[in-house]
């Protein structure tokens, strides 16, 4: 069925021409939600975990601030909206990206993957955005009323040109997180399976859910310097959350942005040159 539905989309001559991506994307998304409709009770355990993980997250820094005033030179209602933006920004990434991006290792061990490279479009697009998480969509709403309880709560006045760096520094992270999910993904390739891979992106967007002056003291300096200016996981979520709590920082801002046009074009030409590599089923 998913097939026939992707096949669908495409022109009837030559490959697909841009304009058709976003059409297709939607008819992905919706034939996705239908399924995942189809096992509600799958459903609704998947979004109540989020709902008690979120639950969690927040009472554990209710007690921590009630014990102090800063952590790490972040106010409560500052804090609350950082993790709010972080939970939003995961969500973003596990609906869209992260379930395409396990079951790669699956196509390649299967050869499944060489029907995927047969449909004349884009592969990076057919491989990662092919279905849409929608049980873990919901996290995107509740890192935003998180985000927007916080900023209520700091009596925040509202900065258009905060908010519209905020809006361009939050995709900034997302592509991010996406460019160094594909690079990890492209590994399977060599590697067939890509558990340990997957383990590593987890360990490293949990990093993303601290400020970076936690890794400004002592032995942790070297960490902020490697996490934010080599592997910038550190960049997704501290940029967008200063820019909307703290000071903006010009330099800060456009360094995202280099970093995100540098971190796309790299993963795509790595995940190119994993495609290459791979050996069909039928070779």
């Amino acid at each position: 069925m998913s097939a026939t539905i992707e096949t669908n989309e495409l022109p009837a001559s030559g490959a697909m021409t841009w304009r058709r991506y976003p059409r297709l994307y939607g008819r992905l998304g919706l034939f996705t939600l239908v399924r995942e409709l189809s096992f509600r009770g799958n459903f609704l355990v998947k979004m109540s975990v989020e709902i008690l993980w979120l639950g969690i997250m927040l009472a554990f820094y209710e007690t921590v601030f009630a014990r102090t005033n800063l952590v790490a030179g972040w106010a409560k209602q500052d804090y609350l909206f950082f993790v709010g933006c972080y939970f939003a920004l995961n969500g973003v990434i596990e609906t869209l990206f992260l379930e395409n991006c396990n079951e790669f290792s699956n196509l390649v061990r299967t050869g499944d993957l060489d029907f995927l490279l047969l449909k004349p479009i884009d592969e990076q697009f057919l491989i990662t955005c092919r279905r849409v998480d929608w049980s873990v969509a919901p996290n995107v709403l509740m890192g935003l009323g998180v985000m927007l309880m916080a900023l209520w709560n700091k009596g925040w006045e509202f900065d258009t040109v905060r908010v519209a760096l905020f809006g361009v520094t939050f995709a900034c992270g997302v592509a991010i997180s996406y460019a160094f999910m594909l690079v990890l993904t492209s590994f399977s390739v060599w590697l067939v399976r890509n558990q340990s891979l997957m383990e590593m992106w987890w360990l490293f967007s949990s990093l993303a859910r601290f400020p970076r002056e936690i890794f400004q003291r002592g032995w942790a300096v070297s960490l902020d310097v490697v996490f934010t200016y080599i592997l910038p996981i550190l960049l997704v979520v501290n940029v967008p959350s200063r820019v909307m709590v703290k000071a903006i920082e010009p330099r800060m801002v456009g360094f995202i942005a280099i970093v995100t046009v540098a971190s796309l074009a790299v993963s795509r030409k790595f995940f190119q040159r994993a495609l290459r590599s791979y050996r069909s089923a039928s070779s």
